[in-house]
């Protein structure tokens, strides 16, 4: 894709679609549980499953497959931490669903990740 335009766009799509299935609908008990623990299984397999369908989303939009692997590994590492501190925050804090605190962490999280597709994007624009 040679419009820079269309491929920033064309590539946000597809990690914003990405997103919204690694989040809310390919997520398991083993990876809600224990979100406060560093060393946990289940966030590798979470963030893991993040930085899968990012590099399918990159190959699909023709980015060379090292660079690719490169910025899906990042984001992997990035996820993980990300994720990781809103556990700690949110068994520091106690907050649950029905409180403002736990909202505001669960927008907070979702921004960071949003912003983080902004610089993957960056990073492979041809």
């Amino acid at each position: 894709m040679s419009d820079p335009v269309y491929f920033v766009l064309g590539l946000l799509f597809l990690l914003q679609a990405k997103h919204l299935f690694a989040d809310f609908y390919l997520q398991t008990a083993l990876m809600l549980r224990d979100r406060g623990r560093y060393m946990h299984v289940g966030r590798f397999y979470h963030a893991g499953i993040h930085g899968a369908g990012s590099l399918i989303a990159f190959v699909l939009m023709g980015v060379p497959f090292g660079l690719a692997l490169t910025v899906s590994a990042i984001e992997w590492a990035v996820h993980f931490h990300i994720d990781w501190a809103k556990g700690v925050w949110s068994d520091r804090s106690g907050h649950g669903p029905d409180q403002a605190g736990y909202w505001r962490a669960f927008g907070v999280d979702q921004a960071l990740h949003q912003w983080t597709y902004l610089v993957m994007a960056w990073a492979v624009l041809p």
